[in-house]
């Protein structure tokens, strides 16, 4: 249960932080640190379990017959990345309240990034695929929030768009690939797909399910040719920078590539695309890395140079690859993060991230540069710090590789270029920045940040050096534990020392560092040479393939919709026409087995009312009012057959749905024209009749097939099990309530939204007002009847008891929420006609956005209590009590849900019905309260 809490407190600490617009900055960073802090606290309660090779589960029930659980699961891997998330997030709090300005909303910010930490605590905890997906495209929606923070701007807006189209569609190829896997292995759990390797690579789809898999990885973690979004994504606040793309989101790529690593990997195809990958995007981001003078974009493109030598590592086919590629994970989140809030304190201080105008720092801000300097030779490899290990390992691991075959040698020798270039351009950035003479033109006279602003920077660069130093004491521990939660099985042994004698790895280290300070002085023949390169704008070039694919839909979407309603109801008609009717052809005999039922005069009565007003809706179909009355009939008709049919509790549904849909067609046509013209030629008018009834005849024809042959449905198990398994005798209302309430809480939503898009579109649109009927007649001056207003006063406090009676029946007799939701509803709807809006919102001051999210809300957390008794989402509790004057009485938790159906009903119906009233009774002035 403790497992659940670590997300579930940063999801809350969300919401909480959104709340703290009204705080001191210093407060509402204390509010906000507080939710990672309780997890982080609950990690490290579990942290000498995992660090024993222990891996602990917990699980929820929600779908076990298609295997969907809320599962989670913390080992070895999930810890490295819960203290990445959580240790620097916390930091990055920290940082960001002296970071942002005092225009800048500082609870949007954390409550985005504390969203965003959600997502990703739940990519590395989830023990369930289609679990982990979902958690995996909120880190997408939530990097899109945080990227476009600054709104305003249009680098901002575009960045944040391009990050959301490239990570979204990776997005789309991972969940095809997450299911290909889970249908191979017949599982959704990740514990049954990590262990089933043999089955995975010996399936026919094995290498189809491998490509979208890694699209989805190489997507998310920027490599090459996907790397572009990330650069532009820099236009996020540099806390966003720190957080998001150095040490979390970019990481979700690594992390799925080591999580799937013991099912996918050991194959040709994986080596090869994988380590190819990875060394094509080592090489490029630290080329380019080189030519660019924006400080975040020269930390962008080192960013994706190291993404792409941890995935080589993952590719390479050595024992020891995978934990030299787990290694540097740790040490590129610490001096990554610590450059990225340098970075921020520069531009903070001097107005400016032009390295070109950024010269002699080291007088100006003497703390800064120091930390920074230091964070820049550890990613450069210098000895003594964290990145000269990691990268000491990987030159290693390149030696004992055989990737491309007799052509492996290659790669050592791209790899030592990629370390010079790395160290070449951490040269131009210590150089140009803290050296190199006097600043240029700064916006602002510079000086040191705010002493708590250098604290997370500091712990950073403590972590760089410590692990330098002793890398045993420091990491040694969690390193073993990620490294066998990713091998699948024993470690192999490793020493993580600062010598270990002159070796082909040191010599390639010193090579690097050598050669990276002969490209850094020398680098203006490197720039001629770039210059001479035609220009590549990666966002004009994304830019122009999304107009085009845009314009191509568009075209199409033109061609198809043309704006003829006719058109679209004549296609849609006629494909159900030859899906439904061919089949008929093919069957024998029309008619079933089962007897027929007798024709008697009240069926046959009922059956002739409903043809005749169907009828007369097509005749009179031009005249609004005539056409609201046989449809009314028809609705009528379908009320008494539910009842002839022992259905009552459809029959009250369909009443009262009849009652309030009247009405909203009455309100809705009151702006229509009279009377319709006619507009159909007679050649048209057949071919609507043939289809009409061609569409007739086969809906006929499969009705009498179905009511005339034997019928297996589940009904049977909700009668049996309606009373035992929900405490109710109405089998109707526990279906609703418990059997499918997850479907109610959907089609309940989805109402609360259709009302909102209504109320939306009427506060906005203009519609004209007849000032007559059709036949020229003013309208009455008294609006309001007073016998109308008299009678409704009367019967508002009934209905509303009928109301309260209908739901608290609702569980053992005809009833429930819905209908008592519409009983209520059209009492107040009575109210709006006889008294009018003004008069109501007086009297009557709600909020009906509101009563629709506590709707919403209390059926939601209904479901979610039942996962704190460890119950399936929305499982029902019943039992019986003896109330003092009452007696013995049964109480049910699906009565709670019950009333967040009730409540957003009321809600739904009322805001639209009201906005439509309102706009007819007064065009001028919107009285009501909605």
């Amino acid at each position: 249960m403790t497992l659940l809490w670590i997300p579930l407190l940063s999801l809350i600490g969300s919401v909480i932080s959104s709340c703290t617009g009204k705080l001191s900055r210093t407060q509402a960073a204390a509010v906000t640190v507080l939710a990672p802090l309780a997890a982080l606290g609950i990690t490290l309660y579990h942290t000498p379990a995992i660090l024993a090779g222990e891996t602990i589960r917990y699980a929820v029930t929600w779908i076990p017959a298609v295997g969907l659980d809320l599962s989670f699961r913390l080992d070895g891997l999930s810890l490295l990345f819960m203290f990445m998330i959580l240790g620097i997030g916390i930091l990055v709090i920290t940082y960001a309240r002296y970071y942002l300005s005092k225009n800048d909303s500082l609870a949007k910010l954390y409550s985005y990034l504390l969203l965003f930490m959600t997502a990703m605590l739940g990519i590395v905890m989830s023990n369930n695929v289609i679990q982990l997906w979902l958690f995996w495209e909120l880190t997408s929606i939530s990097s899109f929030l945080l990227i476009s923070y600054w709104w305003h701007k249009t680098e901002a807006r575009k960045g944040a768009r391009m990050a959301l189209a490239v990570t979204g569609a990776g997005g789309l190829a991972l969940l095809a690939g997450l299911m290909l896997v889970a249908d191979i292995v017949g599982s959704y759990d990740l514990d049954v797909i990590l262990a089933s390797k043999a089955i995975v690579q010996s399936h026919d789809l094995y290498e189809t399910a491998l490509v979208l898999v890694l699209l989805g990885a190489f997507t998310k973690s920027a490599q090459f040719p996907f790397h572009f979004w990330l650069p532009h994504a820099m236009a996020a606040p540099t806390p966003v920078s720190a957080y998001l793309h150095s040490a979390t989101m970019v990481k979700a790529g690594i992390f799925l590539l080591a999580r799937f690593h013991p099912v996918l990997s050991g194959t040709d195809t994986w080596f090869l695309l994988v380590g190819l990958t990875g060394l094509t995007t080592l090489l490029f981001g630290a080329y380019i890395a080189l030519f660019k003078h924006d400080l975040k974009g020269l930390l962008a493109y080192s960013t994706i140079s190291h993404l792409g030598l941890i995935t080589l590592l993952l590719g390479l086919d050595t024992e020891l690859s995978t934990v030299a590629a787990i290694f540097h994970i740790i040490n590129h989140a610490t001096f990554k993060a610590s450059l990225f809030m340098a970075a921020g304190i520069i531009d903070h201080e001097t107005g400016t991230r032009d390295m070109r105008k950024l010269n002699g720092m080291w007088r100006y801000l003497p703390y800064t540069a120091t930390l920074a300097m230091v964070a820049a030779a550890s990613m450069a490899g210098v000895p003594l710090l964290n990145g000269f290990l990691s990268k000491e390992m990987f030159f290693a691991e390149t030696l004992h590789q055989q990737v491309l075959g007799s052509m492996s040698w290659l790669i050592p020798v791209l790899a030592t270029i990629a370390g010079a270039l790395s160290v070449a351009y951490s040269s131009r950035f210590i150089h140009d920045v803290f050296f190199n003479g006097e600043p240029i033109d700064l916006p602002r006279q510079p000086h040191e940040a705010p002493r708590y602003m250098r604290l997370p920077i500091e712990v950073l660069v403590v972590l760089c050096v410590l692990v330098g130093l002793f890398p045993h004491f420091s990491v040694d521990g969690i390193l073993s534990a990620a490294s066998l939660a990713v091998l699948g099985q024993k470690v192999p042994e490793y020493e993580l020392a600062i010598w270990h004698g002159f070796n082909l790895p040191l010599l390639m280290s010193a090579m690097a560092v050598v050669g990276g300070l002969f490209i850094y002085i020398n680098r203006k023949y490197l720039f001629q040479f770039q210059a001479s390169l035609p220009p590549l704008n990666a966002k004009k070039t994304f830019e122009l393939i999304v107009l085009k694919v845009i314009n191509w839909c568009q075209s199409r979407v033109n061609t198809i919709e043309n704006g003829s309603l006719q058109r679209y109801i004549f296609v849609m008609l006629a494909v159900v026409l030859l899906c439904a009717g061919w089949p008929l052809f093919e069957m024998q005999q029309l008619a079933g087995s089962m007897p027929r039922i007798p024709v008697d005069v009240h069926n046959a009565i009922g059956a002739g009312l409903l043809i005749i007003g169907a009828f007369a809706t097509v005749i009179w179909h031009r005249s609004r009012v005539v056409a609201l009355l046989m449809i009314s009939i028809v609705g009528l008709m379908v009320s008494v057959a539910f009842t002839r049919f022992s259905a009552p509790d459809l029959a009250l549904t369909q009443l009262t749905v009849e009652v309030a849909t009247v009405i909203l067609l009455m309100l809705a046509l009151f702006f229509l024209p009279q009377h319709t013209p006619k507009e159909s030629s007679s050649l048209r008018v057949l071919r609507d009749l043939g289809i009409a009834s061609t569409l007739g005849v086969v809906v006929a024809s499969i009705c009498y097939a179905l009511l005339t042959r034997p019928l297996e449905s589940i009904s049977d198990f909700f009668i049996a099990n309606a009373k035992t398994g929900g405490g109710d005798t109405n089998v109707v209302n526990v279906i609703l309530v418990d059997f499918r309430g997850f479907d109610t809480l959907g089609e309940i939503t989805v109402l609360g939204i259709a009302a909102l898009g209504i109320f939306k579109v009427l506060s906005r649109i203009p519609l004209f007002m007849p000032a007559s009927d059709g036949e020229g007649r003013p309208w009455a001056r008294e609006r309001h009847p007073i016998l109308l207003a008299s009678i409704s006063h009367s019967l508002l406090p009934l209905a509303l008891l009928v109301s309260a009676y209908i739901f608290l029946r609702g569980h053992n007799l005809p009833g429930g929420g819905f209908i008592a939701g519409l009983v209520t509803s059209i009492a107040f709807i009575l109210q709006y006609m006889a008294h009018g809006s003004a008069w109501i919102s007086e009297r009557f001051a709600v909020n009906y956005r509101k009563i629709i999210a506590s709707g919403i809300g209390i059926a939601l957390f209904t479901g979610v209590g039942s996962w704190f008794f460890e119950r399936p989402f929305l499982t029902t509790w019943f039992d019986y009590f003896d109330i003092p004057f009452i007696g013995k009485t049964e109480l049910a938790s699906a009565i709670v849900f019950d009333l967040g159906v009730y409540l957003t009903v009321v809600g739904a119906t009322l805001m639209i019905l009201a906005s439509l009233g309102n706009m007819t009774a007064d065009t001028q002035k919107k009285e009501v309260n909605i």
